[in-house]
């Protein structure tokens, strides 16, 4: 079993950025994947970014790449997510989420632990 808490949300305005933290607890999250996924109210949860178990591959959704940057701290159990640029469309809750396949995914449904979200509200 892995446990997912996020952290670092909050309400920023158009043009700033928020880091959001997942730090992770129960085993090792060095060999599994990792991604961040958000979810705005009457939207479905959407992918926003991924990186692999070693942190040499990631993957973004359109909407977020260039100005989101997904890192892993493996010594630390930890997955962050630096949000620049932030604009209105990105308000929502942030969720960290942890898959036991090793290559990079991109659907929910094969994730198997998430957090609890984090939201972040970006004011225009």
């Amino acid at each position: 079993q892995v446990q997912l808490v996020e952290s670092g949300g909050g309400l920023v305005q158009t043009g700033g950025s928020l880091r959001l933290s997942c730090a992770a607890s129960g085993r090792p999250i060095s060999s599994v994947s990792m991604g961040w996924f958000r979810q705005a109210p009457g939207n479905e949860r959407e992918f926003v970014a991924a990186i692999s178990w070693s942190g040499s591959s990631t993957r973004y959704a359109d909407s977020v790449k260039g100005r989101f940057t997904i890192s892993r701290d493996n010594a630390k159990n930890t997955v962050n997510l630096q949000m620049n640029s932030l604009k209105p469309e990105d308000t929502a809750v942030y969720y960290c989420a942890a898959t036991r396949i090793v290559r990079i995914v991109i659907i929910t449904t094969l994730y198997d632990y998430w957090g609890q979200g984090t939201q972040v509200t970006v004011s225009s």
